[in-house]
């Protein structure tokens, strides 16, 4: 397995500081500040980085499954909401929600529940945030949902 490299730039104080993040890839390069991860600014942050991997990895994880299981999916929408409160004084992130819908010809609601569970248990990113409540909401959506 191959390793994966992210970079951030921080530059002055926490609160009139400003930073930049990226990824090996080139595919992302963002900019943030303490108002645009504390204050609802304009820039992103790491918690909602997190939330975008949790969200595309748990997506990954569930046609992984599925596939497994003789099942393909025609699309898998994923949203991750990655929650903060302060902990003994720290910001600390305390749960991702994970709400993702479907589109799967063939499959049982029963079916693709147990798909899902074991989808949560084998997503990467859902491992690593072991020690946090990680919450997995799926609905079965028809095909006629999806929009190309």
């Amino acid at each position: 397995m191959p390793v994966r490299t992210g970079q951030a730039i921080w530059e002055g104080s926490l609160k009139r500081g400003k930073g930049e993040m990226e990824t090996e890839s080139g595919a992302l390069k963002a900019s943030y500040t303490f108002g645009s991860r504390f204050q609802q600014k304009k820039g992103s942050n790491p918690d909602e980085l997190i939330a975008a991997a949790h969200a595309g990895c748990f997506s990954q994880a569930l046609a992984l499954v599925l596939g497994e299981k003789g099942f393909e999916p025609t699309r898998i929408e994923t949203t991750a909401k990655v929650t903060i409160k302060d902990v003994d004084g720290a910001p600390t992130i305390t749960s991702s929600k994970l709400t993702s819908e479907a589109a799967v010809p063939e499959i049982e609601e029963n079916t693709f529940r147990e798909i899902a569970s074991k989808a949560k248990e084998v997503c990467p990113v859902s491992r690593a945030l072991g020690a946090i409540s990680v919450e997995v909401d799926v609905k079965l959506v028809p095909e006629s949902y999806i929009v190309s």
